[in-house]
């Protein structure tokens, strides 16, 4: 038997089953104040749960319901307001973003794949600058966390290697997702990048344009990411017969200024390297700019290739061939991991993550002179 439903603000359809045989256009509302969740759930004739589920991107609903859902929101252009769903799931609807990284360009790429999530969860995005040098970082990582009132952190390097922030935010009971290069935790808790093949690409470019007098500047001992390109690097370059020369490796601090520095000691040794390989395209524009100042001419004596793919490898000239990180991916996989597990039971999300980083040859890589 099918029941009649009130006219004013909802369909004149009894069930979601008949939603799906009439145009949409169908459900309108008409009452004089805003929408909210349990009209909506009233319309589609399900649970308030579902119709979170649907708003956080949960994958742990059926097609079908997930389009009805999405289509009556639309139609009677319901707005998700944090406070009121604060107040109805006892969530703050926030995710946190901690870093303690000098790479501005790699850190605004991640903010901007998590931003992508957020919005299409409801959630809004709070930043936490930190330094871990400071004896305040720990206790100021807490205190960020318990003041927020936080959903949920996510973790950049190298800080996500910090195995007592990590031991904070467990005793918080705060759900956290941790990028890095390598896997340091439970596969619920990571997004991991395959810096090793990105570096191992690079390795093989430049052996097989012929060069054998090779600069590197790895980045930053603290971050993992820098032991796992130059392993990397240096054991490819290995297996094709050649050997990284101790006084052509300089340790830069994945800046630009480094980038200088370095370029610069490398740059003044005889015999003077035909190609560098910078650990990141900001220590890469400093070679640049070190070549220049010397009179180095880029390509034809000098090879530089990068790493990250940042939009300053396109606005160099010549263009940096480098390796692309997908970080604005790894920002949207490591908060669409975290918002399906604070939406939906523990069971979910535990799979592994990752991204893997592939080489991009452009104009600043060609074989050495002579």
């Amino acid at each position: 038997m099918t029941q009649d439903v009130p006219r004013k603000g909802r369909p004149r359809r009894g069930r979601a089953a008949a939603l799906q045989t009439q145009p949409m256009e169908a459900v309108t509302w008409t009452l004089d104040r805003a929408p909210t969740i349990n009209d909506v759930a009233r319309l589609a004739h399900v649970s308030k749960k579902t119709v979170s589920r649907v708003i956080n991107q949960s994958p742990f609903v059926n097609e079908e319901t997930r389009t009805i859902i999405n289509a009556i929101i639309e139609q009677i252009g319901y707005v998700p307001s944090p406070q009121a769903r604060g107040l109805a799931f006892q969530r703050s609807f926030l995710l946190g973003l901690v870093y303690d990284n000098p790479n501005a360009q790699f850190i605004v790429n991640i903010q901007e794949g998590v931003l992508q999530a957020c919005r299409l969860a409801g959630f809004e995005l709070v930043v936490h600058p930190c330094d871990q040098k400071s004896p305040h970082f720990l206790n100021d990582a807490k205190q960020f966390v318990q003041r927020q009132n936080l959903d949920g952190v996510i973790v950049v390097p190298p800080a996500s290697e910090n195995p007592q922030l990590v031991d904070v935010l467990r005793d918080l009971g705060c759900r956290y997702v941790r990028l890095s290069a390598v896997s340091l935790d439970e596969a619920a808790n990571m997004v991991v990048y395959n810096d090793r093949q990105g570096a191992a690409e690079v390795a093989e470019h430049l052996a097989a344009l012929g060069h054998r007098d090779i600069g590197f500047i790895a980045g930053p001992s603290r971050h993992r990411s820098a032991h796992e390109r130059r392993e990397s690097f240096v054991g490819t370059l290995k297996s094709h017969g050649i050997t990284l020369r101790p006084e052509m490796v300089e340790e830069g601090a994945y800046t630009f200024e480094s980038g200088e520095v370095c370029a610069t000691r490398l740059l003044t040794r005889e015999p003077r390297p035909t190609a560098i390989f910078a650990s990141n395209d900001e220590m890469a524009a400093g070679v640049y700019k070190t070549a220049q100042r010397l009179g180095i001419s880029i390509p034809r004596d000098l090879t530089i290739i990068g790493f990250d793919d940042s939009p300053i490898a396109t606005r160099l000239w010549p263009s940096l061939t480098t390796v692309r990180l997908p970080a604005k991916d790894l920002g949207r996989l490591a908060a669409e991991k975290l918002i399906i597990r604070i939406s939906s039971d523990e069971t979910e999300g535990h799979t592994a993550t990752g991204v893997v980083s592939r080489m991009v040859v452009r104009e600043s890589s060609v074989p050495p002179r002579g």
